[in-house]
């Protein structure tokens, strides 16, 4: 289980893993047309910061909250008003302290897959989510072990052909051929 955050299972896994960072780098480079060198990953234990963003001149805003899905939810929701989600206000002082580390790439090498992902482009990113997937459902099955998770997810990205994405038909193939030689590798 996440130490602050209550998850299901599969994204539960993929906080251990760190695939959903990795993920979150994929759809900001969608989102905000963001080169993957631009967007930086920081890890913050308290999981009180959700997100930063570094101006030109230097200075960094940063987005602070409890963490509880029913913030961003609400927002979701109410946008662009604000509306109250339940969630009791942010105490500082309760807090104390704010940590900040850079990603361990070798021990989390999902998070190394995920810009390897980005940074090769066309249909890689659906290789790499679609392996993730199967790998993920295989290892709450305990068909295959945990590390075993960025080794299936690596051989997928490595062996099924990668293709530029033109129309969402490319994408759908990718994923279903992701999804093959996954279940082929965990069948091995």
């Amino acid at each position: 289980a996440h130490p602050n955050w209550s998850m299901g299972r599969k994204i539960s896994v993929d906080s251990a893993s760190m695939m959903n960072k990795g993920l979150e780098v994929i759809e900001a480079h969608w989102l905000f047309n963001a080169p993957a060198d631009a967007i930086q990953i920081v890890v913050h234990p308290q999981s009180v910061i959700h997100s930063l963003v570094q101006y030109v001149d230097g200075s960094v805003l940063a987005q602070l909250g409890n963490p509880d899905m029913r913030t961003p939810i609400a927002y979701a929701l109410a946008w662009p008003q604000r509306i109250d989600s339940g969630v009791a206000p942010l105490d500082l002082f309760q807090i104390a302290r704010l940590d900040f580390s850079a990603p361990d790439f070798a021990r989390f090498p999902c998070l190394a897959l995920a810009y390897q992902a980005l940074r090769a482009g066309g249909t890689v990113p659906a290789l790499l989510n679609a392996a993730n997937e199967v790998a993920v459902a295989a290892f709450l099955e305990r068909r295959i072990a945990f590390l075993d998770i960025p080794r299936l997810i690596d051989d997928v990205m490595g062996r099924v052909v990668r293709a530029e994405v033109n129309e969402l038909q490319d994408v759908l193939e990718a994923d279903a051929a992701a999804r093959r030689a996954a279940q082929e590798w965990i069948a091995q």
